[in-house]
């Protein structure tokens, strides 16, 4: 949510921003905007008066009471009465006026970096940089189910009796690399300095609606019947949501936190096979980043952020390139935005495992996360990025550590997480 005074001062700045992300039919919501703001400040300012003149009419009551006058002080109370009358409608008009305010400046999209490419959708992101070689090798590549299954390390069949489509079971040497992917993830950040947290894994409307647009809770969460809560599609949700409502020194920034969850998506829509088996699932887990800086930290910490995936995913042998997401494709909030993306030697070509955004201040402005300063409280900057997010993961490290007689080869980092396992072979 951007700040109201940049729509009261530069509504075309904000009208510009709009169309470099292809939503013309969001230009309307500016205009209205300034259209109930000028009437709410106006009704702000007829109310102050009103309660001036309350106050002062309400002190004459008790001179005319002295006096005997009582046709005047009678006068004087009917004044008051259709005062109050006139500030009660007033104020039922400010709350309407607020909320309407409200709904568009959620659905406005947060301004953008100069530095984010122009361009309609995820087609147009823009390769930034590449981080080991691409290999292909001289043998056939399977399906990673395919791989998984010669591993007698998972089991969809069964997953879809009891859960349905979108679920596995992971079982085996499959489930322990699973296992072993995260803890390793945990203390690689860890050691760059973050704090390890384990969030709740359900969050509170608003909470969701102060870390995301409307457009990605409605494709994204499940909600809890009957309750006011929300399974979490990301632990940036209930990170970011610790620090509402409250005010941070600037001796305690940044906040660097790398969190671990289990994630649940509805993921809307169809795939193609490639999608398929664990590549595109309803519940996942995740090591997450979170940062919380000072604004003018913030475009240094997202370089941090994406660089910490880059090396993560080339201690594990596997190539990577990064990508930046043009304006099109970023979700509202964002002021920039870069993939992850893991070589796929099946498929030649890469495919996203990670996405590090900044948000700007437009979290802290609806959660009220500020900081305080010498000359006063400000908004906070949040950024995220993804550490690893297994099993899609597993697409990327069964692929690249495959050997040709169908056996997986163990990085030398994780090593230690599998029990001293330099290979995995079929049973």
């Amino acid at each position: 949510m951007i700040d109201i005074k940049l729509i009261r001062t530069n509504p075309e700045l904000v009208k510009e921003n709009i169309k470099k992300k292809f939503q013309d039919e969001k230009l309307v919501l500016v205009d209205e905007v300034v259209a109930f703001d000028k009437e709410f400040r106006e009704a702000k300012t007829r109310g102050d008066y009103l309660r001036g003149q309350r106050n002062a009419v309400s002190k004459q009551i008790g001179g005319f009471m002295a006096k005997g006058d009582k046709a005047a002080a009678e006068e004087a109370k009917k004044q008051v009465a259709d005062i109050a009358a006139e500030l009660l409608a007033l104020e039922k008009r400010e709350e309407v006026l607020q909320e309407e305010i409200r709904k568009r400046m959620l659905v406005i999209p947060n301004i953008i970096d100069d530095s984010v490419p122009i361009g309609k959708d995820d087609s147009e992101n823009v390769e930034v940089e590449r981080f080991g070689d691409p290999y292909v090798p001289p043998f056939e590549i399977p399906y990673h189910v395919d791989i998984m299954e010669s591993l007698d390390g998972i089991d969809l069949d069964s997953a879809r009796r009891t859960s349905g489509n979108g679920f596995y079971y992971l079982t085996g040497d499959i489930a322990r690399l699973h296992s072993a992917i995260l803890s390793y993830a945990r203390d690689f950040m860890i050691d760059r300095g973050f704090t390890y947290c384990i969030p709740p894994f359900m969050i509170r409307s608003e909470v969701v609606t102060g870390v995301m647009s409307f457009a990605e809770m409605e494709n994204m969460m499940y909600k809890i019947e009957g309750e006011d809560l929300y399974l979490i599609g990301t632990s940036e949700h209930s990170m970011i949501g610790r620090f509402m409502n409250t005010i941070l020194p600037e001796n305690t920034l940044p906040k660097t936190l790398t969190s671990y969850s289990p994630c649940f998506r509805k993921e809307v829509g169809a795939h193609g096979i490639e999608e398929r088996g664990v590549y595109r699932i309803h519940q996942f887990e995740k090591q997450e980043m979170i940062v919380i800086c000072k604004p003018e930290e913030s475009p240094a910490w997202f370089v941090k952020l994406y660089t910490n995936t880059v090396d993560f995913f080339r201690t594990l042998d596997i190539p990577v390139r990064t990508l930046e997401c043009c304006s099109g494709d970023l979700a509202d909030l964002k002021v920039k935005s870069l993939d992850v993306e893991a070589w796929s030697p099946r498929q030649k070509k890469y495919f996203e495992v990670g996405s590090c955004s900044n948000l700007g201040d437009a979290q802290a402005r609806r959660l009220g996360i500020r900081i305080k300063g010498a000359d006063g409280n400000y908004f906070a900057h949040t950024l995220n990025n993804t550490v690893v997010a297994p099993p899609r993961m597993l697409i990327a490290f069964l692929e690249n550590n495959l050997n040709e007689d169908g056996s997986v080869r163990i990085p030398v980092a994780l090593r230690p997480y599998m029990g001293g396992k330099e290979v995995i072979k079929k049973a």
